[in-house]
Order: C-alpha cells, then sequence, then structure tokens
C-alpha cells in the first residue's frame, strides 16, 4: 500500500497548503455535523465525532466553526441535513475504488460520480463489490527521516496498535477504530511528529503498478473524485513505487 498512503500524504499536504484549504473545511463541517447527529453532540460519548473534531483542530480549523457545525448537526441550530452513502467501482487497471458521499442531493452526487468514472477508464459497480476487500482501521504516517524505528515499533505496540508497516520511505501505524485516538494521543505526548493520522479504509490487497501511464491515470481519477464536493473520501487499493509516485507529482 506504499503508493496509497503516499498519495493520501501527498494529499493532506497540498490541501494544508493552497487555496483547496475552502474545501477541506466544507468536508470537515459535514462530518461533524452528521457525526453530531448520529451520535450526538458531545465528543466524549461520540467516538466519531471525537476524531471528527481532532481533524478539524489539526487544519487549525477555528473553535466557533467547530462548535456550530456540531450545533448543527445535532439540532441546536437550524442547517442543512446531508445524507451519507458509499460508491463502489473499479478504476484503470481493475484498481479497487470506495467513494464515501455526503450529499444534499443524492441525483446531483450520482450524476457526477457516474460521469468521473466513465471519463476515465473505470466504471460504477454493483453495492458490495469491492467493499470487502477494505477494512476501517486507524492509520498514522510518518517520514522515516522524522523517527527511530525501534522507538516508534516500541510505542506503538504499548499503545494497542495492531500493525507497524514498512512503507519505502514511510512508516504506517495501523490501529483498530477503538484504540485509534489513544494510539494517536501516545505519539501527541511524544511529541512524535507524523505526517497525516486519519480513520480510513485500509486495504487487505493491493495491485501494483509499474506503468506510469496508468499510474497518471488511477491518480488523476482520484484527484477528480476528491475534488467532487459531495465527496468526502476515496479510498483504492493500488500500490504505486515511489519513484514513479514521486515523478508524477
Amino acid at each position: 500500500m506504499s503508493g496509497h498512503s503516499k498519495w493520501a500524504t501527498i494529499r493532506h499536504k497540498k490541501g494544508a497548503a493552497d487555496a483547496k484549504r475552502g474545501k477541506a473545511f466544507t468536508k470537515l463541517i459535514k462530518e461533524l455535523m452528521v457525526a453530531a447527529r448520529m451520535g450526538g453532540g458531545n465528543p466524549e460519548g461520540n467516538p466519531r465525532l471525537r476524531a471528527a473534531v481532532l481533524a478539524a483542530k489539526a487544519e487549525n480549523m477555528p473553535k466557533d466553526n467547530i462548535d456550530r457545525a456540531i450545533k448543527k448537526g445535532a439540532g441546536e441550530l437550524e442547517g442543512v441535513t446531508y445524507e451519507e452513502f458509499m460508491y463502489e467501482g473499479y478504476g484503470p487497471a481493475g484498481v479497487a475504488v470506495l467513494v464515501d458521499i455526503m450529499t444534499d442531493n443524492r441525483n446531483r452526487a450520482a450524476s457526477e460520480v457516474r460521469h468521473i468514472f466513465s471519463r476515465n477508464n473505470g466504471n460504477l459497480g454493483e453495492a458490495g463489490c469491492v467493499a470487502w476487500m477494505f477494512d476501517k482501521k486507524g492509520s498514522i504516517v510518518f517520514d522515516k527521516k522524522a523517527v527511530q524505528e525501534e522507538e516508534l515499533i516500541e510505542l506503538s505496540l504499548e499503545a494497542g496498535a495492531e500493525d507497524v508497516k514498512d512503507q519505502e520511505d514511510q512508516f504506517e501505524v495501523i490501529s483498530s477504530l477503538e484504540d485509534f485516538i489513544t494510539v494517536r494521543s501516545a505519539f501527541d505526548e511524544k511529541e512524535l511528529k507524523y505526517e497525516l493520522a486519519e480513520i480510513t479504509m485500509v486495504p487487505q490487497t493491493t495491485v501494483r503498478i509499474e506503468d506510469p501511464k496508468v499510474a497518471q491515470q488511477i491518480l488523476r481519477l482520484m484527484d477528480l473524485l476528491e475534488d467532487s464536493d459531495d465527496v468526502q473520501h476515496v479510498y483504492a487499493n493500488f500500490d504505486i513505487p515511489d519513484d514513479i509516485m514521486e515523478s508524477l507529482e
């Protein structure tokens, strides 16, 4: 999964550094609202909301914005009602793709996602066609130059992480949903600097992509899906080697 985690890190850095911050904030606000609607407005008793608040704070979202989104989701303030669902499909080279949707207009979302797939050598599939290939996990990614491997592994296992994966120039710490915040907090307490920390869909198997042209097609599909206003997250099981990934950045 080295190529996929590398892509996620690149997207995270771009989102924090350029004009897409407004779009990133919109996605975070949607997640805060839906999490509060589904599980209540108290982060202490709502793990999904607690994770959403941490993600918003990581992007330096103002506290007033976070509080307002939570109140809208909990029904204390008037706000838009978002519907949440997932599309599944295939990209170039048969790569499995999951698309998390959060929208106030299902027809608009369906039309746009279908269009993006069809114009970029992909196709939507039936519900359940690829979801079984992924597991929902916590993922925390470190640059190898920023941490000592032995210290990272020891701290990860002590905090309850499931695995530490060597991903070429990165380490990826995998945890269960229940232990994600505990593991992340352990790194924060030791002031270990990670590049990305998120709840994600981790593929059970990957598709190795050695052709730069195919890699470029896959990344374009991912970019276009990510940039759609109705799309919250995109997950895929491609593995693009770092040298090819870096040549396409």
